[in-house]
């Protein structure tokens, strides 16, 4: 098996399996499922800043790349607050993240980048849609 043959379901599963990541925080932190917030058993309030925004995001951004679909964008949203996160919460308790607990914010956010710049990978929504919108009939004008 050549190295091209390989690269796509690679960024694929790659893909999935950082989505499903942040897309179970996301639950546990909105719902109190799967542990609860910070392993509290409980939910972020509804509308409290910045976590439960930060949930959402988690929980819409890791089911979008989970998918492969707008991978791009939810990928940067992702990646961003991720990046906001670590120096917000994170970086003012201590320069590096073994020391300030925010290796897993650090990870996400070049994790999200990187599925930025590479795109879905092989097995995605994104392109399926692209060549079903590419295959439409154009309608005659009248």
């Amino acid at each position: 098996m050549r190295a091209e043959q390989i690269v796509g379901p690679a960024v694929s599963l790659f893909r999935v399996v950082i989505g499903l990541l942040f897309l179970c925080h996301g639950l546990a932190s909105l719902f109190g499922v799967l542990g609860g917030n910070r392993g509290t058993g409980e939910a972020i309030p509804l509308g409290q800043w910045p976590g439960w925004w930060a949930a959402l995001i988690q929980g819409i951004c890791g089911t979008l790349v989970l998918l492969g679909l707008l991978t791009r964008p939810a990928a940067i949203l992702a990646s961003g607050s991720m990046a906001y996160a670590y120096f917000m919460v994170h970086q003012p308790d201590a320069l590096l993240p073994l020391r300030n607990g925010g290796e897993l914010a650090v990870l996400f956010c070049w994790s999200f980048l990187l599925i930025a710049v590479l795109g879905p990978g092989a097995w995605a929504l994104d392109p399926l849609l692209r060549t079903r919108r590419a295959h439409r009939a154009p309608v005659p004008a009248r």
